[in-house]
Order: C-alpha cells, then structure tokens, then sequence
C-alpha cells in the first residue's frame, strides 16, 4: 500500500481517495483535516472516517 507524507499529499496524488474524501459530511472532513499528518494512506483515511461516524445514522 502507497503511504503519503500527509493527508494533503494523499489527496493530491490518490485520486480514489480525493473521491472517497469529497463525499464524507463537513464535519468529517473538518475533523480529519485536522489531524493531516496522521492520515498517509486511503486505509488510514477510511478508518479514520469511520470512527468519526460510527455514531451517525
């Protein structure tokens, strides 16, 4: 699996994951961006993903 040094060079260079990450609610997308350098790879952005909306729905 491809690692990125961050959330932003992840976005910009996996175009799968800019997918993935445009669709997740505002707030999601908030709370991962603030933590960018601890999202390097599309797994670690969907877990991460997933543990913030765990609760929803």
């Amino acid at each position: 699996m491809k690692t990125y040094p961050d959330l932003f060079a992840l976005l910009q260079n996996d175009a799968e994951a800019k997918r993935y990450f445009d669709t997740l609610p505002d707030y999601v997308r908030d709370q991962i961006s603030t933590r960018a350098e601890g999202v390097n790879s599309f797994a670690s952005l969907k877990d991460y993903a997933q543990n913030l909306t765990r609760g929803d729905g």
